[in-house]
């Protein structure tokens, strides 16, 4: 198929679509507000259904309702509104109920800017909602990779019947690039008997996350818990980027790990410093694995972790290292993204020994 121009957030509204996804619910905000807007041009089209809510709250109580009858379903936002769906994805969590959200991050905290960041990692790999619970979370790179990876989010979504984030950032959703789209989906879509409202059911389908009894409750969660361990054995994604014989290991994922593609390069040509990358593409599960053999190698001086952010991901490059290695940090927040020169200044300094 030949390659088409799309912006970031078409490219991952039609993937969706390609996907099997017939059913979307969301809010506007800026900088995801073409997914929407794409959603509601395409879904008609389709024999789909496109519903702006009233509000991120409600957008993702509608997305509960449509997966606990079984339906693909998705809903996009940014930052704050990420925050107001957060309760909604803890009760589809606990429900147990498949469907997919993209956050393209903004700066924060509050409204902050409309600018890109990744200070959204801890709500996306720590749960984010109430209680003991993990999304599976991806975070793409480039177009292409946001646009292959929305096809196995759903999959996985249904697969362990969780909810996936696609985790992007506001460069993503606005950069054009070419990409290759995939074929629509023709395979039936997975069976889901335990849902409601399915062709020959004949009990009622009970969709639900209250256990008033604590030991009902408890057991719920420690099955919730060896479903995660499952996913953590199977569904951990990374790149690894000239790492063998490394003198300093980067990491970063998304839009960072781009920058600094182009900084490791010009570090060796301008600093004679051989510079690794991992690159995480599942946020979670973590690639602590990966992250611990690239920095355990006796050439390496030092792991830095690259972020838009404060530094959040950064505590998971420690949990990885280890303590075999210095780990640091560099990183721009609400919404200044580093540039190569940055990061050439401060891979200048560690070789100094500074």
């Amino acid at each position: 198929m030949a390659k088409v121009l799309m912006k970031g957030n078409e490219a991952i509204a039609e993937a969706a679509i390609l996907a099997g996804c017939r059913f979307f619910f969301g809010y506007p905000i800026t900088p995801q507000n073409q997914i929407p807007e794409y959603m509601s041009k395409r879904m008609p089209k389709v024999g789909g259904c496109f519903l702006q809510a009233e509000s991120e709250v409600s957008a993702i109580n509608m997305v509960y309702g449509a997966a606990g009858a079984g339906a693909r379903v998705m809903t996009s936002s940014s930052s704050p509104g990420i925050s107001l769906k957060q309760e909604g994805i803890s009760y589809a969590v606990g429900a147990e109920l498949p469907l997919v959200v993209v956050n393209m991050v903004r700066g924060g905290p509050g409204l902050g800017s409309i600018q890109p960041a990744q200070s959204d990692y801890f709500q996306s790999t720590r749960g984010g909602g109430h209680g003991d619970y993990r999304l599976i979370c991806f975070a793409p790179a480039n177009v292409q990779e946001a646009v292959d990876l929305m096809g196995t989010a759903f999959d996985l979504a249904d697969k362990y019947r969780n909810p996936v984030m696609l985790l992007g950032d506001g460069m993503l959703g606005q950069i054009m690039e070419p990409v290759n789209m995939p074929q629509a989906r023709t395979e039936a879509l997975p069976v889901k008997p335990w849902a409601a409202g399915q062709p020959g059911r004949n009990e009622r389908a009970i969709i639900n996350s209250l256990y008033i009894d604590p030991n009902d409750c408890e057991a719920h969660n420690n099955k919730l818990n060896e479903k995660y361990k499952v996913i953590e054995e199977n569904e951990v994604r990374y790149q690894l980027i000239d790492t063998e014989g490394a003198d300093v290991i980067l990491v970063a994922y998304g839009t960072m790990a781009r920058v600094c593609m182009r900084a490791a390069k010009e570090a060796q040509e301008k600093l004679g410093l051989k510079v690794g990358i991992v690159r995480p593409i599942t946020v979670w599960p973590y690639p602590y694995k990966a992250v611990f053999e690239a920095a355990n190698q006796p050439s390496v001086k030092a792991v830095v972790s690259i972020e838009m952010s404060c530094g959040q991901m950064v505590d998971d490059v420690k949990i990885a290292v280890q303590g075999i290695k210095p780990v640091s940090f560099y990183g721009r927040t609400g919404g200044v993204v580093p540039t190569v020169k940055d990061i050439l200044n401060y891979l200048s300094s560690i070789k100094e020994g500074k």
